[in-house]
C-alpha cells in the first residue's frame, strides 16, 4: 500500500500570493508617474493656473495622499524609480542586468551601484528566476496574455506553440552586451520588458505619449500569441538569460512527490515555460511560480532544498502505468 506524503499546506496558496505581488508591483509602476506629476504641481504652487484635467489629477492625488502625509513634495519620495533601478525608503535596489549593462557600456565597475544588485543576486542564487515569476511587471501582462490565448482557442483560433532552442536568449544577452560596449549605451535595456514597461508607463502618464518601446512590447505579446507560448521570456529575454545563469544551482526548487503523483499531467499543461514537472525536469528555467503546485490534484508537488533537480523518478505511484508494473513483473517471472 502506498503512503501519501503531505507537503506543507501553504505551498498550494503561494500562487495567489505571487499574483498579489505581481499586481502590487504593476500598480506601483502606474502610481509613481502620477505621484511625480502631483509633486511637480505642488512644488509649482500654481493650482489656479492648472488646466481642468490637471486640477482633477491634483485633487484626486491630494485626496489619496492626504492620510499618508501633509508634505507630499518630500515624503512621497520614499519609493522612486522602477524595477530596473529604484529607491525604496532610501534603500537602493537594481536589476542585475542594469549592473552588467552599465559595466559593459562604461568599461568600469562602480562599486556603490554594484552593491545595489547584491540582494537580487542573492535571492536569485537561492530561488532561481524568482524575479521573472514573482516581480517582473511583464509577467503580469504575459500571463494575462496567456488567458487571451486560451479564450481564442475556445473560439477555434489556435495560438502559437512552436519551440526553439533555449540558448538563443544567451546569444541575445551576449550580443546586447557587446553592442552596449561598442556604443557606450545600455542597449540591452531597449529590449528588456521590465525596463520598457517602467519607461513607457512614465512616458504615457507623465508626458502624455509613448515611445517605440510600447510598439516593441506589443510585438512580444503578439509573438507569444502567434508563435510561441511565453516565447519572449523563454527564448529572447536577456534578463531571463542572466537570471537563468545566476539561478542554475538554486537551493530552493520544486520537486515531484512520486508517491502522490497520478500522472495526470496537469503540471505540464499549466507550466508557461514548457517544462516537464511530470518527469522531474525543471532545470534552470524554472521560476518557482508554484502554478504546478497549485493545480496538482493529489498534492504531489512541494519545495525542497537541493542544488540540483531530483533524477527522473518514473511513473507516479497513483497512476495506471505504475500499477501495471507489478503485473508485468509477474508475467516475466511466469
Amino acid at each position: 500500500m502506498n503512503t501519501k506524503i503531505k507537503p506543507f499546506f501553504l505551498w498550494r496558496h503561494l500562487n495567489k500570493l505571487r499574483w498579489l505581488t505581481l499586481t502590487l508591483v504593476f500598480l506601483m509602476l502606474i502610481s509613481l508617474p502620477f505621484i511625480h506629476v502631483y509633486q511637480t504641481y505642488v512644488a509649482a504652487h500654481a493650482y489656479d493656473l492648472l488646466a481642468p484635467s490637471e486640477k482633477q489629477l491634483y485633487d484626486v492625488m491630494e485626496t489619496l495622499t492626504a492620510p499618508l502625509t501633509n508634505d507630499p513634495q518630500e515624503k512621497l519620495d520614499a519609493i522612486k524609480g522602477t524595477t530596473w533601478s529604484g529607491t525604496f525608503w532610501e534603500f537602493k535596489l537594481s536589476d542585475p542586468l542594469a549592473i552588467v549593462g552599465q559595466m559593459a557600456a562604461g568599461f568600469t565597475v562602480y562599486t556603490p551601484f554594484l552593491l545595489t544588485a547584491l540582494i537580487p543576486v542573492i535571492f536569485t542564487v537561492l530561488f532561481g528566476r524568482f524575479f521573472c515569476g514573482w516581480i517582473c511587471p511583464a509577467t503580469f501582462l504575459y500571463e494575462l496574455n496567456t488567458n487571451v490565448a486560451a479564450l481564442l482557442q475556445r473560439f477555434g483560433i489556435k495560438y502559437g506553440n512552436r519551440r526553439f532552442d533555449l540558448r538563443i536568449k544567451y546569444l541575445v544577452l551576449v550580443v546586447g552586451l557587446i553592442l552596449s560596449a561598442i556604443t557606450g549605451s545600455v542597449l540591452v535595456a531597449t529590449i528588456y520588458p521590465p525596463a520598457i514597461i517602467g519607461r513607457e508607463l512614465y512616458y504615457t502618464i507623465a508626458l502624455g505619449g509613448f515611445g517605440a518601446g510600447t510598439v516593441f512590447f506589443i510585438g512580444t505579446l503578439l509573438f507569444d500569441l502567434l508563435v510561441a507560448r511565453r516565447g519572449f521570456c523563454r527564448y529572447l529575454c536577456p534578463g531571463g538569460a542572466l537570471y537563468s545563469l545566476l539561478g542554475r544551482f538554486r537551493l530552493v526548487r520544486i520537486r515531484r512527490i512520486v508517491e502522490n503523483c497520478n500522472d495526470c499531467a496537469k503540471c505540464n499543461a499549466i507550466c508557461e515555460f514548457g517544462l516537464d514537472p511530470l518527469r522531474d525536469h525543471f532545470g534552470q528555467e524554472c521560476n518557482n511560480c508554484t502554478a504546478c503546485i497549485a493545480i496538482c490534484p493529489t498534492n504531489a508537488m512541494t519545495f525542497t532544498l537541493r542544488p540540483m533537480d531530483y533524477p527522473e523518478q518514473g511513473a507516479g505511484h497513483l497512476g495506471r502505468q505504475y500499477r501495471k508494473i507489478p503485473a508485468l513483473m509477474d508475467k516475466e517471472v511466469d
